[in-house]
């Protein structure tokens, strides 16, 4: 995959996340964002880079009102109640922001104000007679959440800004047909009225110039904007008929579209951050510093085209870098909180006692941060118990006992350069990954040093040494002991909680947190005193792992039963997840949008394509020949398939839950050949067998339904 970013070492760095949306609670999809983000900082610190650190909770929108107005209470105390929240659950995961603000605050009020007034002045944005949906009986017109009616698309019913039940597309306000108002039942109608549009289609070249040449980030994110571009751009509708929100400059009964003032917050979260330090914001948002947003994937186009284009016309700097995450599913199913398929933060993970820490290193090592991660209690436990307590914990845990159980201090020792080679070898490596947003490279690095830190324990044997020549051993021990100090370092940006126990336990007196890596080549002090180690690490048992699944297994059967009784007219109570009179988000004010949605069920609608790039694939009809399980993985077969070539292929398929590797084999399947060749439980898969799911438990492998020779191309 193909990264940008500046190679810079001396420009500041402000780092953001896509703001999570104070309607509902945190859960592990939120956590694909704000974690990767806050390792990255830290990481970013460890270079000794200058790192400032922003996010804060979204609070405008129409979800946030329907929701207030239906428990009773105000827009305002809603908020207050999730921001807290989210504000209390980043901390508990070690993710320290330098300021988490929110966006009704004074400072994201007057800040969109004087953007969109800049723009005004500019001409980007300017006023258009519309229709809006009005209710003649409540006498109000109808913003998006209020007002459902007939897909102009599809016909399916939908909601006023977006499709949900049928064809997921955005609609623009007067575009639903048959309008009905939510709040009283009753059928509603078009009026005239003016509102707020900006120009961005007048941005277009310039985008395609700065996605194409400027912006650094993942090209998961790059590409997808670019294919928008290359389509064409309309102008957006950016006032709303709401009272909550951020009044449009001379318009009282407007307020501007949510995803107008969600962004700016990144601006202001960090003017909040230089009035409390004494800093500049300016140093980002007008001069040359780097800005670099971590976001969902689903909210790339506004990231990415929306955003740099206001910030474009407004005069103020644009993004750096976007680095987008790939989905989140929850026991390989797609993540729905109506079918119960979701992992609370708070009640499913850290109120049941599971360090935070664990969580960390799962989201940064599962697999590449654009690719989609599944979490598993099972997995989480294999993980845990193979990696951490079985390679990390059991070198840091063995060394440190052995050396303060004998020694009470670092031993007289000299740092050896095997172990000197070593340790610079996954710094530069560490490093490397980090500037790609490759977080599992930079894991799976340092997880290779604390390999060889266990393989020269145990080849140097210091139990016998300690018989036999005490200064050998202490020798031994020496390197041993700045092993450990090194895999603290370079590890705190994953495991900040438990590395910083370990250096402590090593007798360092400093802040792991502010050291730089390349302390980690710094020799140890002989005659440091050693504290009692504590043991870092703890397998995770059967017995937490089946009460896990269960709790999961319940909340998927009281999902179908809320269903099976909203089907049969019965309407549901409202409730709180847990969090006292607060109800659980609505849908976004978007298509597609993570941070304002706890739900992700519709089909995501991809920028359409040209012949050339579907051409670039290579897709052939194949016949399996040979199936069987990959031993170290649940999951995954191994398949040969005959494309026509001169020998079979080897690829490895996620079909194991699915098909019986004597169900597959002799079947004839679409593969995709021209995949670049990737290591999967240590097979090399040459390509990818085709298929596809409903989004719940159906996954079937694309099979031809006429005899076809293998080697036959999809054309």
């Amino acid at each position: 995959m193909e990264i940008r970013m500046s190679k810079s070492s001396s420009k500041p760095v402000l780092v953001t996340c896509g703001l999570p949306y104070a309607n509902g609670k945190a859960h592990v999809g939120h956590l694909r964002t704000y974690v990767p983000a806050d390792i990255f900082a830290r990481s970013l610190r460890k270079e000794g880079r200058e790192v400032t650190f922003v996010c804060g909770s979204d609070t405008h929108g129409t979800p946030i009102v329907v929701n207030a107005e239906e428990l009773g209470i105000t827009p305002k105390e809603l908020v207050e109640v999730y921001h807290k929240h989210f504000d209390e659950t980043f901390k508990q995961l070690g993710v320290y922001f330098d300021a988490f603000g929110t966006t009704d605050d004074p400072e994201n009020h007057n800040r969109t104000l004087n953007i969109v007034t800049r723009l005004i002045e500019k001409g980007y944005v300017y006023p258009k007679i519309i229709e809006i949906a009005y209710c003649p009986k409540c006498n109000r017109f109808l913003p998006d959440r209020y007002v459902e009616g007939a897909c102009p698309h599809c016909g399916e019913t939908a909601r006023g800004d977006e499709c949900d039940q049928g064809c997921g597309k955005h609609l623009e306000p007067g575009e639903l047909q048959d309008p009905v108002c939510t709040i009283c039942g009753g059928p509603a109608e078009y009026r005239q009225q003016e509102h707020f549009f900006f120009k961005l289609s007048e941005f277009s070249d310039y985008l395609l110039n700065y996605l194409s040449n400027d912006l650094g980030g993942t090209t998961n994110a790059i590409n997808y904007a670019l294919g928008w571009v290359k389509q064409g751009l309309t102008d957006w509708c950016i006032t709303r008929n709401l009272e909550w929100g951020v009044k449009f400059p001379g318009h009282e009964d407007l307020v501007v579209y949510v995803w107008v003032d969600a962004p700016i917050g990144y601006m202001a979260f960090t003017e909040e951050w230089a009035a409390k330090t004494g800093d500049s914001w300016e140093k980002f948002w007008k001069e040359d510093g780097e800005i670099v947003h971590f976001i969902g994937g689903d909210i790339t186009y506004h990231h990415c085209i929306f955003w740099p284009a206001m910030l474009k016309g407004a005069d103020y700097s644009v993004p750096t870098a976007v680095v987008a995450s790939g989905m989140v599913k929850i026991e390989d199913k797609k993540f729905s909180k109506t079918r119960g398929y979701v992992v609370w933060v708070g009640e499913d993970y850290l109120d049941h006692g599971f360090h935070p820490d664990l969580l960390r290193y799962y989201l940064a090592s599962y697999t590449s941060h654009t690719k989609e991660l599944n979490f598993s209690w099972r997995v989480l436990q294999e993980k845990i118990n193979t990696e951490l307590v079985a390679v990390l914990g059991n070198f840091l845990y063995r060394t440190m006992l052995f050396a303060f159980k004998n020694y009470g201090e670092v031993p007289e020792g000299k740092l050896e350069p095997e172990v000197s080679a070593e340790i610079e070898k996954a710094l530069k490596e560490i490093k490397a990954a980090m500037a790609e947003y490759e977080f599992k490279k930079a894991v799976d690095s340092a997880m290779t040093l604390a390999s060889f830190g266990n393989i020269y324990f145990q080849s140097h044997e210091p139990w016998k040494l300690l018989k036999e020549d005490r200064a050998a051993c202490g020798q031994v021990l020496y390197n041993c002991l700045h092993l450990a100090k090194a895999l603290s370092i370079i590890f705190e940006p994953v495991l900040p909680l438990t590395m910083e126990t370990a250096w402590k336990g090593l007798g360092q007196e400093s802040d792991i947190h502010a050291v730089q890596y390349e302390e980690a080549l710094v020799p140890l002090k002989a005659g440091t005193k050693l504290a009692k180690p504590e043991l870092l690490f703890t397998k995770l048992e059967d017995d937490r792992i089946v009460e896990m699944d269960e709790i999961a297994n319940q909340r998927v059967k009281a999902a179908d039963a809320k269903k099976n009784a909203a089907k049969g007219g019965e309407k549901e109570p409202a409730k709180s997840d847990g969090m006292g009179p607060v109800e659980e988000a609505k849908p976004a004010e978007k298509a597609g949008d993570a941070a304002k949605t706890e739900e992700t069920e519709q089909i995501e609608t991809l920028p359409q394509i040209d012949y050339e790039d579907f051409a670039k694939l290579d897709i052939r009809v194949g016949k399996v020949i040979f199936a069987e399980p990959v031993k170290k993985s649940k999951k995954l077969l191994r398949v040969e398939v005959d494309i026509g070539e001169e020998k079979p292929r080897q690829l490895v398929a996620g079909l194991s839950s699915y098909y019986t590797p004597e169900e597959l084999t002799g079947k004839s399947v679409i593969v995709l050949a021209n995949l670049k060749p990737a290591k999967l439980c240590g097979v090399e898969s040459n390509g990818m067998i085709l298929a596809a799911d409903d989004g719940g438990a159906i996954v079937s492998a694309l099979m031809p339904d006429k005899d076809l020779k293998p080697g036959s191309r999809i054309r």
